[in-house]
């Protein structure tokens, strides 16, 4: 945020609940009682010039349409969709309509999709341990199941004896090349999209947490409890 939030830069946000108050940013509280809801927030910021708009979630097909029209016409537009894993965001944009709006399809190549992290306990007085068969099952290739030795939370004062303590994030982004175009454009399964996106590198949910695995941040079994392969 601070790389993006100067004293030249229009930032307003839509959200339901605000959490955090920012200096230096428009923030709106929607409510749907009164007919502010995330559209009519949105109409309203368009016309104040903004650079940047961020809506705290696209619910509906209006709101879907006026995002994705401020976002052709030059602003930047940050929102979240409900969805378990990046590539499922263009199934789940089919469902509030987003192809109906004319030309929304020229974003595509402007696209990052990416489903909301799950944010894994962080081990806490951790020993490693050899466990190879469970790294193979999770994931690991032979490789590196054989060099890996994962952490394994011991328990202690600090963490009330759990093992965990703070959390580390997972992120999977999508990005949006021609080929990858051409089959949102089509109409591609998510599960098209899922294997054309690994194949041209996207790092998955699970491909995620395998690296935190692997430097020693949280335990296969977060991982496996908290991902797909």
């Amino acid at each position: 945020m601070p790389e993006i939030n100067t004293t030249e830069t229009n930032i307003m946000t839509a959200e339901d609940p605000v959490e955090f108050n920012l200096a230096g940013v428009n923030q709106v509280q929607v409510k749907e009682s009164i007919g502010l809801n995330f559209a009519a927030a949105l109409r309203s910021f368009l016309r104040q010039d903004p650079n940047i708009i961020l809506v705290g979630e696209i619910r509906d097909f209006e709101t879907a349409e006026i995002a994705v029209k401020a976002a052709l016409t030059g602003h930047l537009v940050l929102s979240t969709l409900h969805t378990n894993d990046a590539p499922s965001t263009i199934n789940r944009s089919d469902e509030h309509g987003h192809r109906a709006v004319p030309g929304c399809q020229l974003g595509a190549s402007d696209l990052r999709a990416a489903p909301r992290p799950p944010h894994l306990r962080r081990v806490q007085g951790a020993r490693r341990r050899r466990r190879r068969e469970a790294l193979m099952q999770a994931g690991f290739n032979e490789e590196d199941a054989n060099s890996v030795t994962p952490m394994k939370g011991a328990g202690c004062e600090r963490c009330n004896q759990t093992g965990y303590k703070g959390r580390v994030g997972l992120y999977e982004v999508m990005a949006v090349a021609d080929e990858l175009r051409e089959l949102i454009l089509v109409g591609a399964s998510g599960l098209e999209l899922r294997r054309k996106a690994i194949d041209e590198g996207m790092i998955t949910l699970r491909g995620s947490g395998l690296r935190k695995v692997k430097a020693g941040l949280t335990s296969i079994e977060e991982v496996v409890r908290e991902t797909v392969k």
